[in-house]
């Protein structure tokens, strides 16, 4: 037992040990809470960041701990620092409820972390159970609204059939190679032909992963629960279990080959997903929902690295996944500054932003043009990394379909930015969003650090890439 390979996981228990001390407390302890969580926070990524040189198995060899996995921890802290940072004082959240709805974002981290350096089946299934039945409870605590209700039900209902499909999947995979060792596992047969009751029960195990990937045809959850559920909650739902998902789905990657039946499957599924994604929300006009059908269509994109297979595809997916944890908070952002009731945003709501707030709609734009995959961006980085190692490994057909997909996502993204920088209309005039208080301020330059980031991440890749180097 070597505590220094856990320090991300050990600190992460503790904010969650000293969230569950508040929340038991009497009093709402929302001053408290905003003195101490958001420097906890950004403390953990601290801690992670400096355990990504760290090697090991532990727990029997179930547990392994590499720079992949210190890669995927570091990316969870950093989301679960800027969801605090984006959710104390959120309007819609009653102040006695905000210990525990923070107590579950730690749980539900903490969750993530384990799942990044599980590599056995049994507790591949039990981190990712606890990092999502914790999200269950915050959907539903957005103050008097019943599509967060609906949202909720939804959510809980088909990740339990999720869950019992991963389950079944399971069974088989155990009943047909007799382990649940993933290290074993990528080296045994996964053909068709030599082992069915395999390849059959990896599938209904890997729909376990692609339900939190929000994955064609495991997608239909993730807009109506965007829509519902808070701002602030649905920016770490968009975002957070995806990089859990990938960093399992990375550790399947060896056994992807590019002759096997599961592997063109998932290329067929990796198409769908990002041609499904963008032309659905082409005709979206709730901010969340667009952001929604985006997801389902970077879910595609991900999935490209992982077809890859190659530690070339390897390292452009877990890139890529870092990447769109910025973009996608750097949107989510604006969403939350200029929703001041909570309330969903439209797209008329965005007109005049750039007249109300030309910060603000300077960082909706990056984070908008970065999701489309231009330069200077991360998200283009991204994108060039992913098609490249696919392209290495042969899938020129799916390159193809991804970079049409590309100038497809022009249109609904850009759209915001037209949106943000038109004229607002005189019979709806909106408040002016300024920077002269305290709280303005910091809300733009928070907003602005994040854009940075994107920009610096697109001049810059080798400052992220060269941590994935094994």
């Amino acid at each position: 037992m070597n505590l220094r390979l856990i320090l991300p996981e050990l600190f992460q228990l503790l904010i969650m040990a000293a969230l569950f001390v508040q929340s038991i407390a009497q009093g709402d302890g929302t001053i408290l809470l905003k003195r101490w969580l958001p420097w906890a926070a950004g403390l953990s990524v601290l801690v992670a960041l400096g355990s990504l040189a760290q090697n090991g198995l532990m727990f029997g060899q179930t547990y392994q701990v590499d720079r992949l996995s210190q890669f995927f921890k570091m990316t969870v802290s950093f989301g679960f620092f800027l969801t605090v940072i984006n959710g104390v004082g959120q309007p819609m959240l009653e102040k006695k409820k905000q210990c525990d709805y923070f107590l579950f974002l730690a749980l539900s981290a903490w969750g993530l972390m384990l799942l990044c350096s599980a590599v056995e089946l049994i507790s591949i299934y039990l981190a990712l159970e606890l990092a999502s039945f914790s999200l269950f409870p915050l959907v539903p605590l957005r103050t008097k609204s019943l599509s967060a209700a609906e949202a909720a039900i939804k959510y809980m209902f088909i990740g339990g059939v999720a869950t019992a499909v991963g389950l079944f999947g399971f069974s088989y995979i155990l009943a047909a190679q007799h382990t649940t060792d993933l290290n074993q596992l990528v080296h045994m047969s996964w053909s068709w032909s030599h082992s069915p009751m395999a390849v059959l029960g990896l599938t209904f195990f890997l729909s376990g992963l692609l339900f939190k990937l929000a994955f064609f045809p495991f997608h239909f959850w993730a807009p109506d629960v965007y829509e519902g559920a808070g701002n602030e909650t649905a920016a770490y739902i968009a975002v957070l279990p995806k990089v859990g998902a990938v960093a399992v789905l990375l550790r399947f990657a060896p056994l992807l080959k590019p002759e096997m039946e599961i592997t063109t499957i998932l290329a067929v599924l990796a198409a769908v997903s990002m041609t499904y994604g963008n032309l659905a929300a082409l005709v979206q006009k709730d901010v969340k929902r667009i952001l929604g059908y985006s997801a389902i269509s970077h879910a595609g994109y991900l999935m490209v690295g992982v077809v890859a297979g190659t530690p070339k595809g390897v390292a452009a997916a877990a890139f890529y996944a870092f990447a769109y944890v910025l973009m996608n908070f750097t949107c989510f952002w604006v969403i939350c500054r200029e929703s001041k009731d909570g309330k969903n945003l439209k797209l008329d709501d965005l007109k005049g932003l750039s007249r109300r707030s030309p910060g603000l709609a300077l960082v909706l734009a990056v984070g908008a043009v970065a999701l489309v995959g231009l330069p200077p961006t991360a998200g283009f980085m991204g994108k060039l990394f992913l098609l490249t190692a696919a392209w290495d490994r042969g899938c020129n057909w799916l390159v193809v379909i991804a970079a049409a997909n590309v100038a497809i996502g022009l249109f609904y993204y850009l759209n915001l930015v037209r949106y943000a920088y038109g004229k607002e209309t005189v019979e709806a005039p909106r408040e002016m969003i300024g920077t002269e208080s305290a709280d303005g301020l910091l809300n733009l330059l928070g907003g602005l650090f994040l854009a940075g980031l994107v920009l610096l991440l697109g001049l810059f890749p080798n400052l992220v890439l060269k941590m994935l180097i094994q």
